[in-house]
């Protein structure tokens, strides 16, 4: 990864972490631009900028992260709900709609997202994408009983799929005890009727498809960093 690139997740992730206000439930998030804002939302609470924040990590490694970074952590159980949740993604359509998994924290990312007022997104200017499924392929979290039925199923409706493995060749497993199937479909022509396909089938557990769940989305590109918010009628990418 270049420097520019690194430069532009970080401006992305810094700006976004400017939404957080003293009091709030944030969520999170999973990747490598929002973690600068995990990063930049600890150093306001060290400096006393930022009070009586908690956070909802997405993911064990984000709780540990968080901690490191001296953010209080809590849970859905003991929060009513969150205020706002700064995630990253792994493609962006030009609707704000999104690719996500690349990590391996999908479910618990939807489960927050769902849960938040307001889904700010985070990337550089690389993850951007006309198409979902052009870029990168669609994670698929599935039950490891039967896996492999799975997988003929996802082939069936048009995907290459590739179970998602660890350094060691062995499957992956993800926070919640399930492995991955990353899916090829290429272009996405409609992700809505993708993902209700995929609902539908007992034993896929969540898909890396977040249709109409972004509010915002902070691009960090070459000119600095561009915002794109759906609530304002603005949300073309």
């Amino acid at each position: 990864m270049s420097e520019k690139q690194l430069d532009q997740k970080r401006i992305a992730g810094e700006t976004a972490a400017q939404q957080v206000q003293s009091g709030m439930v944030v969520g999170l998030g999973y990747g490598s631009t929002a973690i600068h804002a995990l990063r930049s939302i600890g150093k306001k609470i060290q400096s006393g900028e930022l009070r009586e924040v908690v956070g909802i990590p997405t993911a064990d490694s984000i709780a540990r992260e968080a901690k490191a970074a001296g953010i209080p952590l809590t849970t859905l159980e003991d929060q009513v709900g969150i205020d706002i949740t700064i995630d990253g993604a792994d493609e962006v359509d030009t609707h704000l709609n999104l690719i996500k998994g690349g990590g391996g924290a999908l479910l618990r990312e939807k489960i927050v997202a769902q849960a938040s007022k307001r889904l700010v997104i985070v990337i550089d200017e690389s993850k951007r994408s006309h198409c979902l499924g052009s870029q990168f392929a669609l994670p698929v979290e599935v039950l490891p009983f039967g896996w492999g039925g799975q997988a003929r199923y996802l082939e069936a409706i048009g995907a290459k799929v590739q179970l998602r493995r660890d350094p060691t060749g062995s499957p992956l497993i993800t926070d919640n005890g399930n492995f991955i199937i990353d899916c090829d479909f290429g272009e996405i022509e409609d992700p809505y009727a993708l993902a209700g396909q995929l609902k539908t089938r007992a034993g896929i557990m969540e898909h890396g498809l977040f249709l109409d769940l972004a509010d915002e989305v902070i691009v960090g590109g070459v000119q600095g960093v561009s915002i794109h918010k759906r609530a304002e009628g603005s949300e073309e990418l």
